[in-house]
């Protein structure tokens, strides 16, 4: 294929993998190449990876890009953790970056408290093993009314989450935890950014994600009523209609 072809590029959250996109991904035009990676320690990408950290993820993510031969700019889709990638990502990379999807991420570092139930999260795993922890972990992310509708996805979540190396678990974690403010790269952003929220998310506040949507030069926002943290299984249809929308505009299609 063409390293001309639009390229949009899906950068999945903690604890999940390429897989995630599938579903999502399907109905795109076939105008577009739509590249999938496995983050370091996720899915098959089981490489020793001492360093977690956002900004190791992002260098990943550029080479993977060299890889596939995508040498130009790339619409970045990046989900929770994959979008603390992405803005780590247009930081260093900003000329790979053609446009940004904050799918229920932030840019905005953990407070505190964050960083504390990071720790007990960890601590959890290590005295009650990933079965237990994956169990209890998936199902608040989905808003109250997904949680019954949607077994398949959290099903897929929970598995996936479950085959996850315990040490990159905890490594995830405390490199989230670690992560700056990020607001500077909204702030002076030189391509669109859209900001794609669930009024029902209890990872990232409804009022954070209003903050900051307006940072952006060229924004825009989708806030979804009946999605929790998974806007891209509880809400697929209005999420891949957004950023179908901004690949138009960045693409020129």
């Amino acid at each position: 294929m063409s390293v001309t072809t639009p390229t949009i590029l899906f950068v999945h959250g903690f604890a999940e993998s390429r897989e995630v996109w599938t579903e999502f991904t399907r109905p795109f035009p076939a105008g577009y190449r739509l590249l999938m990676p496995n983050l370091l320690g996720h899915g098959t990408n089981r490489a020793a990876a001492p360093d977690f950290s956002m900004e190791a993820q992002a260098r990943f993510v550029v080479s993977y890009l060299d890889q596939k031969g995508c040498a130009g700019p790339v619409l970045v889709v990046g989900h929770s953790m994959g979008g603390y990638v992405a803005l780590a990502l247009a930081e260093r990379y900003p000329d790979r970056v053609a446009g940004l999807v904050l799918l229920n991420s932030t840019a905005y570092p953990d407070t505190d408290e964050k960083r504390q139930n990071r720790e007990k999260n960890i601590s959890f795993v290590e005295r009650h093993g990933l079965e237990k922890f994956m169990g209890s972990f998936v199902r608040p992310l989905f808003a109250p009314a997904n949680r019954d509708r949607l077994p398949e996805a959290l099903a897929l979540l929970e598995d996936i989450g479950r085959a996850t190396p315990e040490a990159t678990i905890a490594g995830a974690l405390r490199a989230m935890a670690a992560r700056p403010d990020r607001t500077t790269v909204l702030r002076a952003a030189p391509f669109p950014v859209l900001l794609v929220a669930g009024k029902h998310d209890v990872a990232v506040p409804l009022a954070d994600s209003v903050a900051q949507a307006a940072l952006p030069p060229l924004g825009a926002a989708l806030f979804l009523e009946g999605s929790g943290h998974q806007a891209y299984l509880e809400q697929p249809e209005p999420t891949r209609r957004a950023v179908l929308a901004l690949a138009s505009a960045v693409f020129g299609g």
